[in-house]
């Protein structure tokens, strides 16, 4: 497999120079594997795989949670930096998400080990500690076997019971990737709410099926005070006649904006920094209206003008990392690049030729 995708990529560069690849439902293992392998060398990204994440996914939640920090924060008093998150969930999705909420702390000046210790990971065993013997790889690390993830801050008996971990942890976020379905229950999501004035929970396994709790469920038991986003789209709900709308931490947020900033911006990779602001200029999309109605997400309805702010956030970022080839834009004002970016959008509108409907298709 590895050979033939290797003559794959290097044959689609020789055909196609200008060709970004997506890599989409991979194995778990080769979607990590394969990014690693090729992203420094061609333009390709992995926009999902079979365990439904990618880098995309982090980014999206990446930017719900700086929004969902921001409103807990505002609320209990306590700076950005003391947020503490709990992943209920330690598999390649749930450790690929934590890597890339990392940088959330990293934006704030912490370093690397800082931002690490910020973070908890439970999966099955419990709360994974260093010392734990037979644990997987991609659970012990950040990068490649360099930074070691697992806890070895803790020397007390092992942790097994959600419950217990809260009490010990004590966490402002708790997010769900165990695809174990109401795997929060009414006793962990009461213990959030207990600690925190404004308990993050996000749910973020799909579908709904596997959820660990519902939106409902959540409004009720936190008496309205969660800040939720979910992996599966819930409708709005009221409870106390107050209207709530939840989150949803969708790809789709991200990838068009990243894909369309790396064609145009004819970056010769898609670094981390393209991606990662990419994830701030979604976070920073929220109207005026939607942060009032604490909002963690833009609305959807807004999704292309969105994408084309995304875009022009990757395409900054690129030429800060120095992989673009388009010198045109440099030249640019962000408000006149931002135009030229709109008018590069696909059009869906239709006309009628000779009583056939055609579509207006506008190319890149």
């Amino acid at each position: 497999m590895d050979s033939f995708m290797k003559e794959f990529m290097e044959a689609m560069r020789e055909v196609f120079p200008s060709l970004l690849v997506q890599f989409e439902d991979f194995s778990t293992d080769n979607a990590f594997r394969y990014l690693d392998m090729f992203r420094s060398q061609y333009r390709c990204f992995n926009d999902d795989n079979l365990n439904r994440f990618s880098i995309f996914s982090g980014a999206v939640i990446l930017s719900g949670f700086i929004n969902a920090a921001k409103l807990s924060s505002a609320k209990s008093g306590k700076p950005l930096t003391d947020h503490r998150i709990l992943f209920f969930g330690a598999g390649s999705a749930g450790i690929g998400v934590a890597k890339q909420l990392t940088s959330f702390f990293k934006l704030l000046g912490m370093s690397e080990d800082e931002a690490r210790s910020r973070i908890y990971t439970v999966d099955s065993k419990g709360l994974i500690t260093a010392d734990r013997k037979g644990l997987q790889e991609h659970k012990k690390s950040f990068d490649s076997g360099q930074s070691d993830f697992a806890r070895t801050d803790y020397e007390g008996p092992p942790l097994t019971n959600l419950i217990d971990i809260i009490g010990y942890v004590k966490p402002t976020a708790l997010l769900g990737l165990s695809t174990i379905r109401n795997a929060f229950t009414e006793e962990v999501v009461r213990l959030m709410a207990s600690i925190n004035p404004r308990p993050i929970i996000f749910p973020l396994s799909n579908p709904v099926s596997v959820c660990e709790v519902d939106y409902a469920d959540a409004v009720q038991w936190t008496n309205g005070s969660v800040i939720f986003a979910s992996g599966s789209p819930y409708k709005s709900i009221e409870h106390l006649g107050k209207i709530y709308e939840p989150g949803q931490g969708n790809n789709m947020y991200i990838f068009p904006g990243v894909g369309m900033g790396t064609i145009l911006s004819k970056a010769r990779h898609v670094t981390d920094s393209m991606v990662e602001q990419a994830s701030i200029a979604l976070s920073e999309a929220l109207t005026e209206e939607e942060r009032s109605a604490d909002l963690v997400y833009p609305r959807l309805a807004r999704i292309r003008d969105i994408s084309a702010r995304i875009a022009l956030a990757v395409i900054r970022a690129a030429q800060k990392d120095g992989v673009d080839e388009n010198d045109l834009f440099r030249k640019m004002t962000d408000a006149a690049l931002l135009d030229y970016v709109k008018a590069k959008q696909w059009q869906p509108t239709t006309h009628l030729q000779n009583g056939n409907i055609k579509g207006n298709v506008h190319r890149l």
